[in-house]
């Protein structure tokens, strides 16, 4: 498995209303972490793209977030679709800090912005201190890393194509939670689980992965409160804050992020519709954080 699978923050979750506990908690670590080097750093570009979105900030650092393309209402131009962006043309110089603000707001695509800024403030971090000295972080992708077993049960919230082929590889029972169902292939119908069913579908599992953008739509913490004792759990894709305690409290185990290395040309692909084909392993390195629990 090569690649990220990142389906539709739309897709994924339950039907519970959005919560943004964890968002907050990680944009109060990382304003914590920084102290007054926040106040200094402005937003130098923002590109949103139709598969993600980036932010790159003055100090060169630069994040990524899914784009929510779905939650612009009628995704036309007219003043409610307008209201989904947060001041075109006006973003440039502006303090990264107060994009932040929208983390924990009602629009989607404004989230998935500061979500991209968060992850440049990350960026910044792991710039100056390096990799957190407690923990474990190895290259490539998350879930070949997990340590999946044979009798292991497989819960994963989104469609990620990659890993359900590789479980039905090696018959290795899972549950995919999704919204949309159109996205599952006829071989991956029998392992399909409703959204609603999360309260009960997840205890059953020994293994969750969940996609990052369950951060956008704000499903991410309603699905972690059924996580059990002893279960491994990774949050993964390049949404995915690579900041772990904040994951840690929650019972997450591993971070599956992403760190940019090569902020202008990435931004140039995603402005031209680029996907995680074309940047993955050249222009963005993914790479896990293990978070252990705190």
């Amino acid at each position: 498995m090569s690649t990220y699978s990142t389906s539709s923050p739309s897709s994924p979750a339950s039907a519970a209303a959005p919560d943004h506990a964890l968002l907050a908690d990680l944009r109060d670590t990382i304003v914590e972490a920084l102290g007054d080097t926040l106040d200094t750093l402005l937003i130098e570009r923002v590109v949103v793209g139709l598969f993600f979105s980036g932010v790159k900030l003055g100090n060169g650092a630069c994040g990524l977030s899914a784009t929510p393309i779905k939650s612009i209402p009628a995704a036309v131009c007219c003043p409610s679709s307008a209201l989904a962006l947060p001041s075109p043309g006006k973003l440039r110089g502006r303090p990264a800090a107060d994009l932040l603000d929208d983390l924990t707001g009602k629009q989607d695509m404004r989230r998935a912005l500061a979500i991209a800024t968060l992850n440049a403030l990350v960026e910044t971090l792991w710039q100056r201190d390096g990799a957190p000295a407690a923990l474990a972080v190895t290259d490539g992708d998350t879930f070949d890393g997990m340590d999946i077993r044979p009798d292991d049960r497989v819960v994963l919230v989104g469609a990620f194509a990659p890993y359900m082929r590789e479980l039905r590889k090696r018959q290795i029972d899972y549950r995919v939670l999704e919204l949309d169902i159109s996205t599952l292939k006829e071989v991956e119908l029998p392992h399909y689980a409703h959204p609603d069913t999360a309260p009960e579908v997840i205890p059953w599992g020994t293994v969750l992965a969940v996609t990052g953008t369950t951060l956008i739509n704000g499903t991410l913490d309603s699905l972690l409160a059924h996580v059990t004792p002893g279960m491994r759990v990774a949050v993964i894709g390049p949404t995915a804050p690579l900041l772990a305690a904040p994951f840690a409290r929650r019972g997450v185990t591993h971070i599956g992020g992403a760190r940019v290395l090569d902020p202008d040309v990435l931004l140039d692909i995603l402005a031209e519709g680029g996907s995680g084909y074309h940047f993955f392993g050249s222009l963005v390195e993914r790479l896990t954080l293990h978070a252990g629990r705190h």
